[in-house]
């Protein structure tokens, strides 16, 4: 019980002081969710380094706590990784909640959203952000609109 009160109160303090909050100038690429089902909807700028690293990441804006606390967590554990890995990250991230597996050691903190599982309605919120950030990394570099997943 105290490992659930302890993920229950980092995703609370992730979604009231979300880190990496606000957004990033070009020459940043920009990629946007929109979850229409609950109205979440989140902006993010990523800016690569060399090495194909992720420089900077930073997110906007207005989503339950799920979805806010998922994306900065998101960041915290993908900045300054190589785009590969942050892909492969994202892959297991969403393959965790989906399917049989559970949230492994590899997710470091994000195993704090493994009770999502619980609740398949909330899904959409937990993977909103990474679903913008597949984007992201597969636009080229520099300034861009961004289309957007839809959650």
């Amino acid at each position: 019980m105290e490992l659930d009160e302890l993920y229950q109160s980092m995703i609370l303090d992730h979604a009231r002081r979300p880190r990496n909050f606000g957004e990033l100038a070009p020459p940043a690429v920009r990629s946007e969710g929109y979850n229409p089902a609950c109205g979440d909807q989140i902006t993010l700028y990523v800016r690569k380094g060399q090495n194909d690293t992720i420089e900077e990441l930073r997110f906007t804006g207005q989503a339950c706590a799920i979805c806010m606390a998922s994306a900065s967590l998101m960041t915290v554990q993908i900045k300054g990784k190589p785009v590969r890995e942050a892909l492969r990250l994202e892959r297991e991230f969403i393959r965790s909640l989906t399917g049989p597996d559970d949230l492994g050691p590899a997710l470091g903190n994000l195993r704090a959203l493994a009770g999502v599982k619980r609740f398949p309605q909330r899904l959409k919120c937990a993977t909103l952000s990474w679903h913008a950030l597949e984007e992201a990394l597969n636009q080229p570099a520099g300034p861009s609109e961004g289309g957007g997943p839809q959650g």
